[in-house]
Order: structure tokens, then C-alpha cells, then sequence
């Protein structure tokens, strides 16, 4: 990895995207994350600060947790295994400190217990922490009661929910997670300097019919015709696969008993007060994520990596694009053909886009170039700055009739890096 670019705009309030970033310590690895919230932030504020560390733990050899686990115990300090990349203005948590150590170091001594010696391979270990931490998220919630005035107490985290789509880049080995409708997407710059869109995911909603097939295989026939409607789940739900959401993964026995016990804790949060409608055969929804494993080839120059926000406003190739060309410095439009307009429209158009080149404005960050695109690109492919402005400056209680919360994160290749190990050299 060369670097990364990460934005964040919200249009909920509060917002309910979150994003990490982060180094493997004990491994050359890199982790990059975006997770969107749904039914309140404090789902995708848990995994945004848990799901690296499980991540992590996972790929540690058996030596190393062992010696991990011997410090904790002796009242040592602990090996770091993460070195957070965090913007000031991320959110942060520190009220669940101790909660969250304690379930993830139960998960590190049952691996020290289970392991036979052989490390983990990446697909198995991201599989393995999404769907730990999940349980674990699902556990605490019916264990702990928290302080029913914050926002993180382990029920309210459990009944949120978040989708979640990771990347793992080590050397040319990129491992994509997914779960639910954010997207990966991979560009690829071509021999005749054109720009490609790979999608590395998925999306795990009712708009893949291989999803459609996969939920209503795990459920009786009588259920066929209630599953799915309006193309939600138990027609509530829009993602298929997420953290959390435990309204859609207990008992109606459990959340009768958990919720009627602690209703002070689910204070304002109407829909835990009823099960879905036809709620049969639990569960109903799965963290386990999509993985896909791709090997890094010369001419992959970047991963986007962002929540719905994003692809409900830009197409993926339209998106490759643009940041291909904010890459290169190449700004090319899309052929206007089939448009009308005067020669003095086409002049206001050519000043317009070489005053906004030559400002270096949009040159610090991708991400944010990406985002002012979708929100401000005419037909021309121009951002216009007159739409742009009003998209920005919405008032709070109408930004989310327009838009959806965007989160956009741009890794950028080492290109030697990948080229030498093509030719063979060492690295």
C-alpha cells in the first residue's frame, strides 16, 4: 500500500457510517474498513473499533497469542498488534474498554486451546472474526446491562445493526470481506490508458438473485411467500447479511425475556417492542461475510472502498473513472455527442473545467473528489459547483431525502511493490 484517502459525509444525524484503517503489527498487513449503520450508529461504532482486532488475533501464530495471553496474565504489557490510522474527527469509545478486551481475549485463549499449531489462513481468519465478534456482540447483550444512559450499552449495540465491507492487503494478496451492499471496487488501468471498474463483492440484498436463493434456502417452503417482501427481509430489513440486528437472529423466546427485563435500556427504540411479522424460523440473518481473494497484477492502481452513499449516486465505472483521471491528471469527458448546445455554452463549459484543473483545489484527496463528483457532476461530467454547493448545504432535516450518508475510502498500490514481485525479485 502506497497510501490511502478517506472521507466521510454524513446526511444522518447523528451520522451512522463509520470507517477504520489500521496496520497488522505482526504481519505486513493492511486493514481498511467501511461500515454503514442501520437503525442508529452504535453497531457500526462497535465493529469499526472491534472487528480489526478479532481480525488480527485471527492471523496471530499459536507462539505469538500464547506469549500474549502470558503477558495479560504476569500484568505485563501486551505486544501492540494494531497501529490505528484515525482522522480527529472519527468517533471514539471508550466506555466499553474493558467489556471489549474481556471477550476478545476469551476468543484468543479458546484459539490457544483449539489450535493445532497451523496458522490460520487469511480467508478463514476474517471469516472467523466476523463471525465471532458477531456472537460475541449477541452474547454481551444478554449478559450486560450497561448504563442505560449511554448509547453503547451492549443491548443497544445488538439491536442496531451494520454492514461491513474490509480489505486485507498484504504484498499482492488483496482478501476482500463483505457483508451487505457496500462495495469494493478495484481500478484497472488498461494498455490504451482507458480505466476499468472490477467490483470485488457482491451485494447481499434482495437485488442479487443468488442472495434471493441462499436466504430462502435456509427456511420452510411455507415460509417462501414471506421471507422476502418488498424486497426486504421479513419485509423490514434491506441487507441480507449484517452485525448485529438481533431482531432478526433470536428467539421470539429471548428477546421476549431480554427486552420485557430491560426496557429502561431500549428507552425510544419503538420497533423492539413487537417481533417481525411471520418471525417462524430464526435466524433470519447471518454475519458471515463474502470473501474474495484476488492476486495484485501491475496495472490494479487502486481499491474504492465505500458505503451505498457513493454507488446510489455514481456507477462503479463512472467512479474508476473519474479517480483514474484525478490519478493521472487526465481529465477526459465523456463524448457529447447526442447533446445540444450553443458555442457559448461550450466555452463557459472549457473555461469552467481548465479554471477548476489549474485551481488545485481537488487535488488533496481523492475521496473527496470522488464525493464531490457524486454530488455535483453534470452531464457533462464537470463538477458544477452551483449544485454542488446547494447538495452541501442542505438543511440537517432534508440532507436524508436526497442523499444517504457517504464514506469512501481510496487505497493506492505501490506499483514497484508489484511489479518487482512480477519479475521475480525480492521484496
Amino acid at each position: 500500500v502506497l497510501g490511502f484517502d478517506s472521507n466521510l459525509l454524513a446526511s444522518n444525524v447523528p451520522v451512522e457510517d463509520r470507517r477504520s484503517a489500521a496496520t497488522c503489527l505482526q504481519s505486513r498487513g493492511m486493514l481498511f474498513g467501511v461500515f454503514d449503520g442501520h437503525a442508529g450508529y452504535a453497531c457500526a461504532q462497535a465493529v469499526s473499533e472491534r472487528l480489526f482486532y478479532y481480525t488480527a488475533v485471527s492471523l496471530l501464530p499459536l507462539k505469538t497469542l500464547i506469549d500474549i495471553e502470558e503477558a495479560v496474565e504476569n500484568k505485563r504489557p501486551v505486544f501492540p498488534i494494531l497501529q490505528w490510522h484515525k482522522h480527529p474527527n472519527d468517533n471514539v469509545n471508550t466506555a466499553t474498554g474493558k467489556l471489549y478486551f474481556s471477550s476478545l481475549r476469551t476468543y484468543w485463549q479458546e484459539l490457544i486451546e483449539l489450535s493445532g499449531g497451523d496458522q490460520t489462513d487469511t480467508e478463514a481468519a476474517l471469516a472467523n472474526a466476523f463471525k465471532r465478534l458477531d456472537n460475541d456482540i449477541s452474547l454481551e447483550a444478554q449478559l450486560e446491562h450497561g448504563d442505560p444512559f449511554s448509547q453503547y450499552t451492549p443491548l443497544r449495540v445488538a439491536v442496531s445493526g451494520s454492514t461491513a465491507c474490509v480489505a486485507h492487503v498484504d504484498a499482492v494478496d488483496l482478501h476482500v470481506a463483505n457483508l451487505g451492499y457496500s462495495r469494493p471496487v478495484l481500478g484497472v488501468h488498461n494498455h490504451d490508458d482507458t480505466w476499468t471498474a472490477q467490483t470485488m463483492s457482491n451485494d447481499h440484498s434482495a437485488q442479487n438473485p443468488e442472495e434471493v436463493r441462499r436466504v430462502l434456502s435456509q427456511h420452510p417452503r411455507s415460509e417462501e411467500k414471506t421471507v422476502i417482501r418488498h424486497d426486504r427481509l421479513l419485509g423490514l430489513l434491506m441487507p441480507f447479511r449484517a452485525f448485529g440486528d438481533i431482531k432478526f437472529k433470536w428467539s421470539s423466546r429471548l428477546q421476549n425475556s431480554v427486552f420485557e427485563t430491560r426496557a429502561e435500556l431500549l428507552s425510544g427504540i419503538e420497533y423492539t417492542k413487537s417481533l417481525p411479522t411471520n418471525y417462524h424460523t430464526p435466524p433470519y440473518l447471518t454475519a458471515e461475510p463474502e470473501i474474495i481473494y484476488h492476486r495484485l497484477r501491475p496495472q490494479d492502481k487502486f481499491l474504492v472502498l465505500a458505503t451505498d452513499g457513493l454507488w446510489e449516486q455514481m456507477h462503479r465505472q463512472t467512479v474508476v473513472r473519474v479517480k483514474g483521471e484525478h490519478l493521472t491528471g487526465v481529465c477526459l469527458h465523456q463524448p457529447l455527442s447526442g447533446l445540444s448546445f450553443s458555442l457559448g455554452q461550450m466555452h463557459s463549459l472549457l473555461a469552467e473545467s481548465k479554471a477548476w484543473v489549474s485551481s488545485g483545489f481537488d487535488h488533496h484527496s481523492t475521496a473527496t473528489h470522488l464525493i464531490r463528483h457524486a454530488l455535483g457532476s453534470d452531464e457533462f461530467g464537470t463538477v458544477e459547483h452551483s449544485c454542488l454547493s446547494k447538495m452541501l448545504s442542505l438543511p440537517q432535516e432534508l440532507a436524508r431525502m436526497y442523499r444517504d450518508d457517504i464514506t469512501v475510502t481510496v487505497v493506492h498500490f505501490n506499483p514497484q511493490i508489484v511489479q518487482a514481485h512480477y519479475k521475480g525479485d525480492s521484496f
